[in-house]
């Protein structure tokens, strides 16, 4: 079995569920993604969503100029021999995204699970059928905002619910965490979390969660930027609350066995599109596992990326949930059927590959190119 072709749509999607503002403005006007192809010479197929930034066509003709010569003839089931000529290969001389190796990566495995008739994450080499399942928010207004929808989350049967704060006042930010700790008071059975996305610096973070640990948050995610190792080490020295961190740093798991080791972050963060696809997060759980770290697996944007990550749950023991950026509806595209999540538990699909077939009536709408 050999890959005899690559093919890459751009493709892009408007969305209308939520203003620029729930993303901190950036001129947001909608998705652009690709989806990736690999057809083998014996007939099988596998495809995934790919995250594209601002660009569809760019990151697309950036792809289709290095990484389809580079697979093409490979053997998909040489998934480890890929990783380690692209690692090589990328150094020499294309540098690309830390996002563009993952959704062919991820095709490889997908073909190889196809041939053996396997669900991935069975293929993988299963842990466990279901995972707890929390919500992600976007950006509110105002911090009532924040307990509201933590309550519709609850209402849902979701397991947990994460902030994602404005960063324009830490004050204002830490009120929204308070509302929404009032609007749920004292519920073990669902979990809150913070992540401010790296928009403190350490004095702030340090008081800030300090006042977490107080209103009894789960974890403190990337308060500080990913890079910032002396700071991050020195948050997690300090707080009792975990940190959790590393979820941009590229080349992953060799940039973060030094956070592992060293106690940079309490818990590392992996996902297929932006640490190099399965491969990629397989190899950074293990890392943290060895440890006694969790990986917990984020969020892809993409539901179609995000069904690969609970895969990729359900196939390792040290993540505590599976996460889902909400309002869940304005990402509900690209699969023929929603998210396998019931009673706020992610359940990883029974049928061989990706288990869900992709909707290609709602790609060939959002297709602007193939290149």
């Amino acid at each position: 079995m050999h890959i005899s072709k690559v093919d890459i749509r751009c493709c892009r999607r408007a969305q209308e569920r939520f203003d620029a503002a729930a993303l901190r403005g950036n001129g947001f006007r909608g998705f652009d993604f690709l989806v990736v192809t690999l057809h083998t010479d014996d007939g099988l197929q596998a495809s995934m969503f790919g995250f594209a930034g601002r660009s569809a066509e760019g990151s697309g003709r950036l792809a289709a100029e290095s990484l389809r010569p580079f697979l093409l003839g490979r053997d998909p089931l040489e998934r480890e021999r890929a990783w380690r000529d692209f690692r090589t290969a990328d150094r020499w001389w294309t540098l690309l995204p830390i996002y563009a190796y993952g959704p062919f990566d991820t095709c490889l495995w997908l073909l190889s699970a196809a041939a053996a008739g396997q669900p991935l994450w069975k293929y993988i080499g299963g842990a466990r059928e279901e995972v707890p399942a929390y919500v992600s928010s976007l950006l509110h207004d105002l911090p009532e905002g924040y307990g509201e929808e933590a309550l519709a989350v609850r209402a849902a049967g979701w397991r947990g619910y994460k902030l994602h704060t404005p960063g324009r006042d830490v004050r204002e930010d830490l009120r929204a965490h308070a509302a929404v700790r009032e609007a749920i008071g004292d519920d073990p059975g669902f979990a809150l979390m913070s992540d401010p996305v790296a928009s403190m610096n350490l004095e702030q973070a340090v008081r800030f969660g300090r006042a977490l640990e107080r209103l009894d948050y789960h974890w403190f995610e990337e308060p500080l930027h990913d890079e910032d190792i002396h700071s991050l080490r020195e948050l997690t020295r300090r707080l009792e609350i975990p940190i959790v961190g590393t979820e941009v740093l590229a080349k992953h798991p060799y940039s973060v066995a030094e956070c592992i080791s060293t106690r940079v972050v309490d818990r590392v963060r992996a996902d297929v599109s932006w640490t190099g696809g399965v491969t990629g997060v397989l190899k950074t759980a293990r890392l943290a596992e060895a440890f006694g770290v969790n990986c917990e697996i984020h969020t892809s944007i993409f539901h179609p990326l995000d069904l690969v990550n609970l895969h990729c749950c359900a196939a390792v023991n040290n993540c505590d949930f599976f996460e889902v950026l909400g309002p869940v509806e304005a990402f509900d595209f690209g699969l023929k059927g929603k998210l396998p999540i019931a009673a706020g538990l992610g359940r990883a699909p029974s049928g061989p590959g990706l288990g869900m077939e992709l909707d290609w009536g709602e790609i060939d709408a959002c297709t602007v190119a193939i290149v």
